[in-house]
This record gives structure tokens, sequence and C-alpha cells, in this order.
């Protein structure tokens, strides 16, 4: 064969070598700037919403110190995120890949706000996006996705004992909380036999999750109209109806961080047991202050040093 010729496939195959070589990494750039699109668009929509929230009823009788305190539950909500990006963090474990906290973190904060845009699905195909393009098992952060919202489902479903005594309105207080902890011990134990450790350890982690959640809006109930004396099986209940709101807000197909539904139930649920429009007033600074809390929570999940992704053990 003719050495020039020879010369020319040699180069010709090493050529093809090298582009099969950098496609990958093209591909993970995409991805990557995918991930972080949909994050930006996420922002554009919070910044939307807070416009709504903010015109759409007169907030000048609240004084300066209930804003700090209202200020001081975003600074707490956003705070508690921490505990979901935790459990995505032990199902992406138990499937897989061992990450980080730091990385876990960073990317499920950044990828979160883009919840509030319209389709409910685009905080999801972010953080795939994002985790795709650092190296991880596409299957991997499906099925990680796909059991983080089904235990959030199931999760916000426990939490309905607590709102029982709406059906039952003789129930002890003592009945409904016993029936929420023998419920959370009994699927603890089954996902820990059945699934794993660190399945169980997810549903654990966004159990604490939404009794923080319910824990500030009940709060905020108590900023808002600090006069009022409920009994505590009242704010057990007004707790759980948050939560209860909360899943249906999840569930809704289209809805954008359940926004607007959540406020539909909570109406419902506690119409008989706070006064209409402080509780129009409390539903309204609740969507601020978790909305903030997001906020917050991307801003200091972008700053976060993640440059080391996979580790040998949880």
């Amino acid at each position: 064969m003719d050495i020039k010729k020879e010369g020319n496939i040699v180069a010709g195959n090493s050529h093809k070598k090298c582009r099969l070589k950098s496609s990958p990494l093209t591909f993970r750039q995409a991805l990557h700037w995918i991930g972080s699109g949909l994050a930006l668009i996420g922002i554009v929509f919070v910044a939307i919403r807070l416009n709504e929230y903010w015109g759409s009823q007169d907030l000048s009788h609240i004084s300066p110190v209930t804003w700090a305190a209202i200020g001081s539950l975003a600074v707490f909500y956003g705070s508690a995120n921490i505990l979901l990006a935790l459990a995505w963090r032990q199902l992406l474990a138990q499937f897989g890949p061992h990450v980080t906290r730091m990385w876990a973190i960073r990317v499920y904060g950044v990828s979160q706000l883009a919840k509030y845009v319209p389709g409910n699905i685009f905080h999801i195909a972010g953080r795939q996006a994002i985790g795709m393009s650092a190296g991880l098992s596409g299957t991997a952060l499906a099925k990680s996705t796909f059991w983080e919202l089904s235990l959030l489902a199931t999760t916000g479903m426990l939490y309905g004992w607590l709102v029982l005594p709406l059906l039952l309105p003789k129930l002890p207080l003592i009945a409904s909380s016993a029936l929420l902890l023998g419920s959370v011990w009994a699927l603890a134990y089954l996902l820990r036999r059945v699934i794993g450790l660190q399945a169980s350890l997810c549903f654990k982690l966004q159990m604490i999750f939404l009794a923080i959640s319910a824990g500030v809006f009940t709060a905020l109930l108590g900023v808002v109209v600090p006069s009022t004396e409920y009994h505590p099986q009242t704010w057990l209940f007004i707790g759980g109806a948050y939560v209860v709101a909360w899943l249906v807000g999840l569930v809704t197909p289209g809805a954008p961080a359940g926004v607007g539904v959540r406020e539909l139930v909570l109406l419902f649920l506690l119409k008989n047991f706070v006064v209409e429009s402080d509780l129009i007033v409390t539903v309204l600074l609740g969507r601020m202050v978790t909305v903030m809390g997001d906020v917050l929570f991307f801003s200091a999940a972008f700053f976060l040093p993640a440059k080391k992704v996979f580790v040998e053990k949880l």
C-alpha cells in the first residue's frame, strides 16, 4: 500500500476516534446547559409569582416586627430544604451512585426553582440533565426521582391522620397522633426490609421536612393572629391540613409548585377553624414564605463548592 495513502487512512481513523471521544463531552455540556437554563427560567417565573402575591392583597397593616418574624420563617423553611436534598441523595445511593453531600445539595437547590414553571416537571428534568452531565446513570437518576415522588406522596398521606377529626369530631388527640406515629414506624420498617436502609432514611427525612413545613405554617398563623388561642389538637389539625393541601398540590398535573390548588384546599379545610380574612392573609403569606425560602435555598446552593461528585461510601 502507498505510504502516503496509508498515512491518510491512519490520520482519518485518528480523527474519527477523537471525534467519538469528544462527543460525550459535548453531550454532557449540553445537558448541563439545559439544566442551568431550566433553573434560570424558574427564576423568571418566581419573580412573576412574587409580583402577583404582592399585588393581590393590601399588607400595609403588618408591622415591621411581624415582617421580621415572617422573614425568619422563610430562612428556616429554606434551610429545611436541605433535608429533601439529603433524602434524594439517599435514594441515589440506594440505586447506584454515591455522591457527596455538597453536590447533592447544590444540584437539588439549583434545579428546584424550575418547579414554578407551568408543567410542574421542569425541576425534575433539570436535575436529570445536571446529574447526567456529571456522569451519573440516567436510569439511577430516574429511579431516584420516581421513588422520591412516591415516598413524598405517601408521607403526605400519613399526615392525613391528623385531619381525621374533621370526619370524626370526637376522635381524641392521642388517637390521631398514635395512628400517625404507628404508621410512620411501620412504613419505615417495611421500607428498610423490602427496599433498603437508604429508602427508609429518605422517608424519615421527608417526614421531618413536612413536619417543619406544617410547623412554619402554624407559626405563621400565630404571627398573623397573635391573640387567637387554639386547643393543641386544633394546632395539630391545622398542621395536618397544610400537609394534605400540599399533597393535593403536588399530585395535581400542571400546577406549578401546587400554586392555587394548595390554597384552595387550605381554605376548604380550615374555613370552620380560622376567620376567613385571617386565613386568606395567612395563606398568601405562607406562599410568600415558601417561595422566598426556595429562592434563599437556590442562592445558597448556587455558591456551594461541589467539584467532587462521587464518594466511596455514604
